[in-house]
């Protein structure tokens, strides 16, 4: 029988998009569905860092922590506008790990990885200096290594429109209802979530992505025999208003084991995460509860010099890793390695789930799927991810104050803040929108701090974004400026342009 597709996706998250960019462009005819926007749940949820995990040393995962240190300079090269190095300090706490182990540690992580773009961890002052501003008194020594930052909902995004710009076909708000077996096929019934619509396609392969979900997905996968566990793990961020002047970003040790960030937040905010709890609930309604809230604000103000009370929290968000279930005792110590389990294969079509991983390794994981995959799929192409950049990203990775510059001089009317900003979304993709504009108002209508018409046709258009949310809080981070006002207009334009173009990014 032939398949209307080569391999189908269930899950629009960092593995899902992936793998689908991945084998598109292997020459894989590739469908990937979601059942809300991409990179709605897990995957716009992270720290938002590509970094190696310092912290998983201390449970002997090497070789999880030696893949994710050489994605870190992959991943810095293929997407310079949504990633950029950070330099993190780690004050030294005379009643935590003491200065010889974590200056061991810090050894192994600029070892581990062959690492070339970023410098070497040093030991600092806490005491005077740049240092000093933002951190109590009484911590005196530190130590400052390096990892990166990426935008998590931004990286989703790029994936899928690269894969849909190579010939993917990505549904969002489609939910998968069934997949049963059809001899060496499957058929897998799709419902348009807006339309309540359903059709059956086929494909030769189907790749469980759902994230969360993955263990739920695979009860409505017709005789599906897995007997994996999924230990569901919820992480937690606060928002506040900034805790210092600096572009430094500070790792805490907690009595308790964990770790906390302090990060530099879109100019004006500190980013603070993150808690790790085991958790059963609805998964459609994550939060952070009041707990996590103390939990966090108690565990920056043991060290920051303005304590962090709850009533400064400008925003939370709330993500639950499917990480797979390795009988840790402690949610902090559960593997963040992925697990990829197939099932079928020799006589039947195959079916890939996907267990845990992360943002920094999800390259490697699309890779290492489809080579589990490859004999299923009739691929004309090797591996070719590396180095190939994401969309917007064809420019040098020390290259983006000169992009800032070349699009503020192409088009006049551009402050630096705004062209900035710009690129740090879009990169040269800026300039397909902005096309011939030669004023702020031949962009249309302003939403608020630059959001205007020309970009939010062009986040429908082509990234598809369908509500408010989806442009505020995952294409964009406009959510923690705009004004409940603000948003609501830009909501009701959305649907009125959606009224008007039903088949914008279908």
């Amino acid at each position: 029988m032939t398949a209307d597709y080569d391999l189908l996706i269930i899950g629009g998250g960092i593995n899902g998009t992936g793998i689908a960019r991945d084998a598109v462009g292997r020459g894989a005819s590739v469908m990937l569905v979601e059942m809300g926007d991409l990179a709605g749940a897990t995957s716009s949820a992270s720290t938002k860092l590509i970094h190696g995990g310092l912290r998983y040393l201390e449970y002997y995962e090497f070789g999880l922590v030696r893949k994710a240190l050489k994605e870190r300079e992959v991943l810095l090269r293929a997407l310079p506008h949504i990633a950029w190095p950070l330099r993190f300090i780690l004050p030294h706490h005379k009643d935590l790990r003491p200065a010889w182990l974590l200056r061991l540690g810090l050894f192994l992580y600029d070892h581990l990885g062959g690492r070339e773009l970023l410098p070497a961890t040093k030991t600092v002052r806490l005491d005077s200096g740049v240092f000093s501003r933002g951190l109590k008194p009484l911590f005196k020594k530190g130590f400052e290594y390096s990892d990166c930052w990426v935008d998590d909902a931004r990286l989703v995004v790029l994936n899928a429109l690269d894969a849909s710009d190579r010939g993917a076909k990505v549904l969002t708000r489609t939910k998968c209802i069934a997949a049963r077996r059809d001899g060496d096929l499957w058929k897998v019934v799709l419902q348009d979530l807006a339309s309540g619509e359903e059709k059956t396609v086929s494909a030769r392969v189907l790749v469980n992505a759902a994230g969360p979900w993955v263990a739920d997905m695979l009860q409505g996968i017709a005789g599906a025999k897995s007997k994996a566990k999924v230990r569901l793990v919820k992480g937690s961020h606060i928002i506040v208003p900034s805790r210092f002047d600096h572009d430094r970003c500070f790792i805490f040790q907690n009595g308790d084991g964990r770790i906390v960030f302090a990060i530099p937040y879109e100019g004006k905010f500190t980013l603070i995460g993150t808690t790790d709890i085991d958790y059963q609930g609805d998964l459609g309604t994550v939060r952070i509860t009041d707990d996590e809230i103390d939990y966090l604000c108690k565990a920056a103000s043991e060290y920051l010099a303005t304590p962090v009370t709850p009533e400064e929290v400008v925003h939370t968000y709330s993500g639950v890793r499917p990480l797979y279930d390795d009988g840790a005792k402690d949610a902090k110590a559960a593997t963040r390695d992925y697990v990829l389990e197939m099932e079928g294969g020799e006589t039947e079509p195959p079916v890939l789930s996907v267990f845990g991983g992360k943002i920094t390794t999800y390259r490697k994981l699309a890779e290492e799927a489809l080579k589990k995959l490859e004999a299923y799929l009739p691929f004309k192409r090797g591996v070719w991810t590396a180095y190939a950049p994401l969309p917007g990203g064809n420019f040098k990775v020390d290259g983006f104050d000169e992009e800032v510059a070349r699009l503020e001089k192409d088009f006049a009317f551009l402050d630096t803040a705004f062209a900035t900003r710009l690129i740090r979304l879009y990169g040269t993709d800026a300039r397909l929108f902005l096309m011939e504009a030669a004023s702020l108002e031949d962009l249309g209508r302003c939403f608020g701090s630059n959001l205007h018409e020309a970009e939010v046709k062009w986040l429908i258009d082509r990234e598809w974004a369908r509500t408010a949310d989806d442009v505020l809080w995952r294409r964009t981070k406009l959510g923690l400026v705009l004004s409940a006002e603000e948003a609501g207009e830009l909501e009701s334009f959305i649907s009125g342009y959606l009224a008007e173009r039903p088949g914008a990014a279908a």
